[in-house]
């Protein structure tokens, strides 16, 4: 995405969002006091709701473009995926046997796993956005910080799992992630026969699908909670009938 569109995305999400006061006035103010303009007319619930139902559409596109691109996860400190927690015994003895470059290999490929899958996601939260009513689009425009987020989650996790998960193994296949993971597993299984040790799940399906949804949810919160702050520009003719008395 080239810096004209993301700077176009970044600025119509900065107007949804603003800041606390401008939200409920969004919500409260500006629907029961018409706009001082000659020839103004009074906001309808639903042209205040489209609007936000507009930027949210595009902002959540920018979300998920930032995702699934190459490095979009991996290169990512607030979302890599790590080596799975519950290998950590695993991990150790991995880098005990030398095999410390398996061990970024497997890192790197479930980070391309969550990278390929994220793609599937846009059009679930753009059917969510389209399916909100009046009165979610005013919960959300009064919910406060990760009230947008919650919604989104509310409506599209089950969905997302569905969707993710043959995507993430598809994805999986294609970053030959069995290839790395499976033979360090395989041999820290054999080495627990002997020590009586816990053996590992072999299958990262569930935890790549698990992580990759987590981690698109933390972007979108991320920034709905820094962009309430700041309002900015309006792009679009409704928009600036929704939001433009604001600033009077």
């Amino acid at each position: 995405m080239n810096k004209v569109v993301k700077s176009f995305a970044l600025s119509v999400l900065l107007l949804t969002f603003s800041s606390c006061d401008v939200l409920n006035s969004a919500a409260g103010t500006l629907l029961e006091t018409p706009s001082e303009n000659e020839g103004a007319r009074r906001l309808t619930n639903e042209e205040v709701i489209a609007g936000l139902k507009e930027a949210l559409t595009v902002g959540i596109r920018n979300a998920v473009d930032v995702t699934a691109v190459t490095n979009g996860f991996l290169e990512n400190s607030e979302i890599k995926i790590p080596f799975p927690e519950s290998a950590n015994a695993m991990k150790e003895k991995a880098m005990e046997w030398g095999l410390d470059s398996q061990v970024e290999k497997v890192v790197t490929t479930l980070n391309r796993a969550a990278e390929d899958a994220a793609k599937e996601a846009a059009p679930i939260f753009i059917q969510a956005i389209k399916n909100m009513t009046v009165q979610d689009g005013f919960a959300i425009l009064k919910g406060g910080e990760g009230a947008a987020t919650d919604f989104l989650r509310k409506n599209t996790t089950n969905e997302l799992i569905v969707v993710f998960a043959p995507k993430v193994q598809t994805s999986i296949e294609k970053v030959k992630l069995t290839e790395y993971w499976e033979p360090v597993a395989k041999r820290y299984n054999q080495a627990m026969i002997f020590t009586g040790g816990e053996k590992v799940d072999t299958d990262l399906n569930k935890y790549v699908t698990e992580r990759a949804i987590d981690g698109l949810f933390a972007m979108v919160e991320k920034e709905e909670n820094l962009i309430r702050k700041d309002p900015t520009a309006r792009v679009t003719d409704l928009l600036e009938r929704v939001f433009g008395s604001l600033s009077k």
